[in-house]
């Protein structure tokens, strides 16, 4: 065997002769649909939904008019967001026996982007048995592989409920401004409805899957017809509900913006209900093989103790390219990790240099990308339809989609694709919207493009926090989120950040929020047994892990290289990206890490101020 890895008396099965491509025309064409794509603007290509676009933020799931008394509260703890991150927080800080909490969400109950997403064919991404938390706490089993949003949301109810969350939350408020007295060591925590928590501890766990994100189309104010956002579905316009039979659009022109996983799921809804269905594409969606099920009820009740923390750390370790004896999971997901290694059958052996591991990966990534493309091909009855919409980006560069009717929606007479060649919309009129100079009649616009995911962290919270001596977040920020390990920051004590900051991200969030979860629950429980009045990190720990995470490494390189979206910021990295500043081993070293750190008790890293 050779430094390569490679027998040379046997064919390279990188060569493009063994390949049946050549990995070279791939690269430049990935280059030239990147190029198509990329703009100046960077995120301020999307409005702020407020002011005139206000309409698209406000909640049409909750009867109008709601009021309740101001509240005033000393507590342990203040938790903003409940969501799958706040929810595990407030169990995890039951545990740990910190009950005194208040979880202040904006919506009218509990489920974060599970509540908002109630546009038809809303399923989870990764499987039920990982994604929906505390299985096995509340006693739940999916119905399928694959869950829709009703049996999610109503799981996020059920654990409410199992926990006595309710009885701890107050809905519809919104946190306005949190401030800390060095006088009293707490929280100083208002909100739009008057009320005013002090609380020792403050939790942000508000997620950025809430504030819609819309594209700044000129003219979108003209429109005369409906509009609205996926996740703030009209169904009194509609008809129907959550899984389909969407009758209102029977007579009515819809146009679609938008080929995420939202624009994925609703496209067949609206092509098996509406007059005429027009997506309006900038960038065609990767989208593989969903293959759902039901629930195996022979399977589950094999089951036993720890299961799903084990699926779920399985399932991460593949993502991450971990070793694992057997792939539990075993979906498209992890299909194409694996596929890097069946190329060479090396298995990652240290006689393989990086350089031939990392062109194994680029290849593998590629030979998906074929994989995708070719389906697209014999699914979709039309060559010019099928060419359009072949995807040509890394598999990485977007977040995966998996789905068993999208492109066989565009076989519907009645459904077309306008592909804008990389440039997107041209314009809305009052009655219509234009690409390429062509006007396309609608009398309803839907956007399905997501959340503000890039924008700033107060921005994306919708409240402001001062710390130490009035600084604000925002200020601190400025150029980027600081943190130590994700959690606290210099100068803001006693509070924890929870979702996407500079923590081990994991495709499957619910994997993050748990080990977030109970690592904010031991730090504030050191806080109680040791007696002390705060804790946050130092300025020299916080500086350090900043540049840990913030250092390049082959994700940056490989995001770079990508077409525009919300994992590099719409190609332009301004320091709040959350697929950036990420631990650089991954997810499952990262909790590795922290449950090393807290084995070895000494808090290192961080400021316990003493109670005087």
């Amino acid at each position: 065997m050779s430094r390569s890895g490679i027998d040379q008396q046997q064919p390279d099965p990188l060569d493009p002769t063994v390949l049946g491509f050549d990995p070279e025309q791939v690269r430049r064409k990935y280059a030239e649909e990147r190029a198509k794509r990329l703009r100046a603007e960077g995120n301020d290509q999307f409005v702020e939904v407020a002011g005139e676009f206000a309409g698209f933020d406000s909640d049409p799931y909750v009867e109008p008019g709601f009021t309740r008394e101001a509240l005033s509260e000393d507590l342990d703890a203040v938790i903003l967001g409940g969501g799958i991150g706040g929810l595990m927080c407030a169990v995890e800080l039951q545990k740990a026996g910190i009950t005194d909490v208040r979880i202040v969400e904006k919506a009218g109950d509990f489920g974060g982007a599970w509540y908002w997403n109630r546009y038809p064919g809303a399923q989870c991404n990764t499987q039920s048995y990982i994604s929906l938390p505390l299985l096995e706490e509340t006693g739940y089993m999916p119905q399928e592989k694959y869950a829709y949003r009703p049996e999610i949301f109503a799981h996020m109810q059920r654990i409410g409920r199992h926990f006595k969350l309710y009885e701890r939350a107050v809905f519809q408020t919104q946190v306005r401004e949190a401030r800390w007295s060095e006088e009293t060591g707490r929280w100083r925590v208002e909100t739009d409805r008057g009320d005013v928590f002090n609380a020792r501890f403050l939790v942000m766990s508000s997620g950025p899957l809430h504030r819609p994100k819309l594209p700044a189309i000129p003219g979108i104010e003209t429109f005369k017809g409906r509009a609205f956002h996926t996740s703030r579905w009209d169904y009194d316009y509609t008809g129907g509900d959550s899984s389909g039979g969407l009758s209102g659009l029977a007579d009515k022109r819809v146009g679609l913006v938008g080929t995420g996983a939202t624009g994925i799921q609703v496209l067949p809804h609206l092509g098996a209900a509406a007059r005429h269905t027009y997506l309006f594409q900038r960038t065609p969606a990767s989208v593989d093989e969903r293959n759902n099920a039901p629930t195996d009820r022979d399977w589950a009740e094999s089951l036993h103790p720890g299961w799903q923390a084990e699926r779920d750390e399985n399932f991460c370790s593949i993502m991450a390219g971990l070793p694992v004896e057997t792939d539990l999971v075993n979906d498209k997901w992890t299909d194409f990790f694996k596929l890097t290694y069946r190329i060479l059958d090396t298995g990652g052996e240290s006689d393989v240099s990086e350089e031939r591991q990392a062109l194994v990966r680029e290849i593998a990534d590629y030979q998906k990308g074929n994989e995708i493309r070719a389906r697209v091909s014999k699914v979709v009855a039309d060559p010019a339809t099928a060419e359009k919409l072949k995807p040509w980006y890394g598999q990485w560069c977007k977040r995966p989609n998996f789905h068993d009717e999208y492109l066989q929606a565009f076989n519907r007479p009645n459904v077309e694709l306008v592909d804008t060649d990389g440039k997107g919309i041209e314009r809305v009129t009052a009655n219509g919207v234009v690409v390429d100079g062509v006007e396309y009649p609608v009398d309803c616009l839907i956007f399905a493009t997501g959340f503000e995911v890039g924008t700033s962290y107060t921005r994306r919270s919708e409240c402001e926090i001062y710390g130490r001596d009035g600084v604000a977040l925002s200020d601190a920020w400025a150029d980027g989120m600081r943190t130590f390990h994700g959690f606290l920051s210099h100068g803001f004590p006693n509070c924890f950040h929870m979702g996407l900051t500079q923590t081990g991200l994991a495709f499957n969030y619910t994997y993050t929020a748990r080990g977030q979860s109970e690592h904010v629950a031991y730090l504030v429980r050191q806080v109680i047994e040791r007696g002390a009045t705060s804790i946050e990190a130092s300025a020299e720990a916080e500086a350090a892990y900043v540049d840990l995470v913030s250092a390049p490494g082959p994700m940056r390189k490989y995001q770079e290289s990508c077409t525009p979206g919300y994992y590099n910021v719409e190609g332009k990295n301004t320091g709040q990206s959350f697929i950036d500043n990420q631990y650089p081993e991954g997810p499952v070293p990262f909790f590795r890490m922290l449950a090393a750190w807290r084995e070895n008790g000494d808090l290192e890293g961080l400021i316990i101020d003493q109670a005087r």
